[in-house]
């Protein structure tokens, strides 16, 4: 489950509700963190120079890990950072939260197998562009038998368990990998694979006991190096339009994003949905309950995903969880 903290709530609010609802059950390290930061004021000063929009605890807690502190205690971490927190302020303030998780192809794989092809894929918050390679990966779907790409095994496997929530769910497991002809990104700062400082960042903001996905990372990151998609520089809704009419005319553009809308503030999340709806092809989304304006999420239907939206083109598909490894299929109306 995610929340939404209003970034001007006090620091120690923050940390434990992150704590308390984030980090509970997926990361015993970063609960510990985070319930030690939310009781010391001293730690809680500290992290209190940077800015509002940059105390998130994901942030700090992954510019600590950038910069080589270990898991363990919180007594032991506070005592690192007393450190070293002029080196983690500075990347906490260089960097941001740009989790590029391949997992989270297995909820997008279902949905894009279903459209004609070839496909012309547009991320937006592309980060590296993992996602933008979901022909290129291996999947295994819970009751399913193994999927490769055509060329053979893939060295990405990613697996998912797929649950029904009553009745006949509209997100079919596929069983065959689509054709993409096309694939570029967007992000305000994009990253590349090739660069041993970007990929370090981005193993840093896997949490720290998720090491399948350190190891999955290290070999996405290896596929996209092979092949880099265009990836540009800006904020999404300047450059939406422009780069979505670069695609291939013979290609069905899909323009998808995951865990990115959160970030915009109520009128640039608007303007990007109005935006997106009037692009051609296919609009495919999966953001937390409430995020993206117009898409309502089905509240009538049991989730054990997480309160991620799977949606097509503003209709929700499946509840999902954000790391790929969970969709629980929606029934129809």
């Amino acid at each position: 489950m995610r929340i939404t903290v209003d970034e001007h709530a006090p620091t120690a609010d923050r940390y434990r509700a992150f704590a308390e609802v984030e980090a509970r059950g997926m990361s015993a390290t970063y609960d510990a963190w985070a319930l030690g930061v939310a009781a010391d004021p001293a730690t809680v000063a500290l992290i209190d120079e940077l800015p509002p929009a940059k105390r998130q605890p994901n942030l700090v807690f992954s510019a600590a890990r950038f910069h080589g502190v270990e898991p363990g205690t919180y007594e032991t971490f506070a005592d690192w950072l007393r450190s070293h927190w002029p080196e983690v302020r500075g990347t906490a303030e260089t960097h941001s939260t740009q989790t590029n998780e391949a997992g989270r192809c297995a909820l997008h794989l279902p949905v894009l197998a279903e459209i004609p092809g070839p496909l012309a894929l547009l991320e937006v918050g592309a980060s590296a562009g993992l996602c933008l390679y979901p022909d290129r990966y291996g999947y295994r779907y819970s009751g399913h038998g193994r999927l490769d790409p055509a060329g053979g095994p893939s060295t990405v496997v990613l697996d998912c368990e797929v649950r029904d929530a009553g009745g006949d769910g509209v997100v079919a497991v596929p069983s065959r990998l689509p054709e993409v002809a096309w694939r570029a990104g967007i992000d305000l700062n994009p990253l590349d694979v090739t660069d041993a400082d970007d990929l370090d960042w981005l193993d840093a903001l896997i949490w720290p006991e998720h090491h399948d996905r350190r190891a999955r990372l290290r070999a996405a990151a290896a596929i996209v190096a092979s092949d880099p998609p265009r990836l540009v520089a800006g904020d999404l809704n300047e450059r939406l339009a422009a780069l979505a009419a670069e695609a291939p005319r013979d290609a069905t553009l899909v323009v998808l994003h995951t865990a990115v809308i959160a970030y915009l503030d109520e009128a640039a999340r608007a303007r990007f949905a109005e935006t997106v709806r009037e692009l051609p092809g296919h609009w495919l989304s999966a953001e937390g309950r409430g995020v993206v304006p117009g898409i309502a999420a089905r509240d009538d239907v049991p989730n054990e995903s997480s309160d991620f939206v799977l949606a097509l083109d503003g209709v929700q598909r499946a509840w999902a969880q954000p790391h790929g490894r969970a969709l629980t299929r929606v029934p129809n109306p």
